[in-house]
């Protein structure tokens, strides 16, 4: 039987991130396109400027209720023809509303572009807003409240953003507001919200796929051109006061038999220079299940199943007062639960005493470099880093000069960038579990103040 030779690798190709063009269309509207050979499935982002702080204080998560509005029929179709075209299409439609503003993504097979855009289009066009509809999504948004508490994770994030931040800025409430600020919302408060700040002038849509034969020009003239409305404002978020000094906020909950944890402080965004090795560092620390954390206080001690440190950028800008979230989190036993942050507050000592190794770093450099073309292998994924990229102000060769500035990251540069993020004098630690038993032992670790809430 003849056998085929066993296929021989071939040299590796050389990878960068796509280059986007930039332009715009005659209604102001931002256009973002990066053309992928391949990418039959195309993916569109649209950034609209419609930051949560402009919410009404006593209407806090309309920006919600209307980002999933948008697509609940509009002057051409109800929301059920609206549902069954974009089905014709073979397209999905996501919207979401953060502390920047709200997010549309669209996922279509190229042949179908132009048919998927024209809907979304309308959406934002001339969103219809039904009052059904709108009283629907509410009473799906507060059902979703109970939930949310009842999560240890979330209930955990939105008391360590109650404590990070004053009462009176946004960001210390839930981003999808309140059962009390949600069932005050109907449709006039959401189309008031959406005619007070969507506009095509303050929007940026970017589009990434395999765009062959496609004339994107008339499509895009044809579609989101139609949309008109006011000249962009200038948005700039108020000043923001940070309290991150040292101290333990307790979440009790009788009879738990875990404890969440949840340990923070406010750090630079992505245009701080030290961005690369704090991201290289915070890696070495926590970003997988062979960093630091994880090898002690899951491999060695048995603890968890798992920690981990990370970074969310919750407000960025050119002008350099923008700042991330930088966390560690995870879940331990309740009756190892003062061990478990003794071992954690150890390793965070001795990274700061010894730093990191060599060893360490070139780990990181080699999974951080060299999974970056698995990471931005579809188009979504490339269509959102670059939507990212505008909504935190960023270049847009950013992202594609990132892996260079990574591998030239030294050692010591990662360990003072990481020590810098997570010193083990100045963290804000939230825990949700059973306050009768875990309190005491958290007192005894000397690592701030106790206040047990809900006891």
């Amino acid at each position: 039987m003849p056998l085929h030779p066993r296929p021989t690798g071939g040299a590796a190709k050389p990878w960068a991130f796509p280059a986007p063009e930039r332009g715009a269309l005659p209604n102001g509207l931002t256009v973002l396109r990066a053309h992928r050979p391949g990418q039959q499935v195309v993916a569109v982002d649209i950034n609209l400027t419609a930051p949560l702080e402009s919410e009404p204080r006593d209407l806090e998560g309309v920006a919600t209720i209307m980002a999933r509005g948008l697509s609940e029929g509009t002057d051409r179709h109800t929301a059920e023809e609206f549902a069954a075209e974009l089905e014709r299409c073979g397209a999905t439609l996501d919207t979401f509303a953060d502390h920047v503003g709200v997010r549309v993504s669209l996922e279509v097979p190229a042949s179908r572009l132009a048919g998927a855009l024209r809907l979304v289009a309308d959406a934002l066009r001339a969103p219809a807003f039904p009052e059904h509809e709108i009283e629907r999504l509410v009473a799906n948004r507060l059902d979703e409240i109970p939930h949310e508490l009842a999560n240890p994770g979330r209930r955990a994030a939105m008391t360590l953003y109650a404590a990070l931040f004053p009462e009176e800025s946004r960001l210390s409430r839930p981003r999808q507001g309140t059962a009390e600020t949600v069932r005050d919302i109907d449709a006039k408060a959401v189309r008031d919200f959406y005619r007070a700040h969507l506009r095509p002038a303050s929007a940026t849509a970017v589009i990434v796929g395999d765009l062959t034969g496609i004339d994107l020009d008339a499509v895009l003239k044809e579609t989101l051109g139609t949309w008109t409305g006011a000249a962009a404002e200038s948005v700039r978020p108020a000043p923001v006061e940070v309290r991150d000094s040292p101290r333990v906020l307790i979440v009790h909950r009788q009879d738990a038999v875990q404890t969440q944890l949840l340990i923070a402080r406010v750090g630079p965004d992505r245009h701080d220079p030290v961005w690369p090795a704090h991201r290289l560092g915070v890696y070495c620390l926590g970003g997988t299940l062979t960093s630091r954390l994880d090898r002690v206080l899951r491999e060695e001690k048995g603890y968890t199943y798992g920690v981990r440190a990370s970074s969310h950028v919750l407000r960025s800008s050119a002008a350099g007062d923008g700042f991330s979230l930088l966390g560690i989190r995870g879940s331990v036993a309740t009756d190892v639960t003062g061990p478990a942050l003794a071992d954690l507050w150890q390793v965070l000592r001795t990274l700061a005493a010894e730093g990191l190794t060599e060893e360490e770093r070139d780990a990181a450099v080699q999974f951080l470099v060299g999974v970056a073309p698995l990471s931005f292998e579809t188009a979504s994924a490339v269509a959102g880093a670059l939507a990212d990229q505008v909504e935190e102000e960023l270049p847009d060769d950013y992202q594609a000069n990132l892996y260079a500035r990574l591998a030239e990251t030294g050692t010591v540069e990662a360990t003072a960038a990481v020590v810098r993020a997570f010193p083990p004098d100045g963290l804000v630690t939230v825990l949700v579990g059973d306050a009768k038993q875990i309190a005491d032992p958290v007192r005894e670790l000397g690592i701030g103040e106790v206040e047990v809430i809900g006891a």
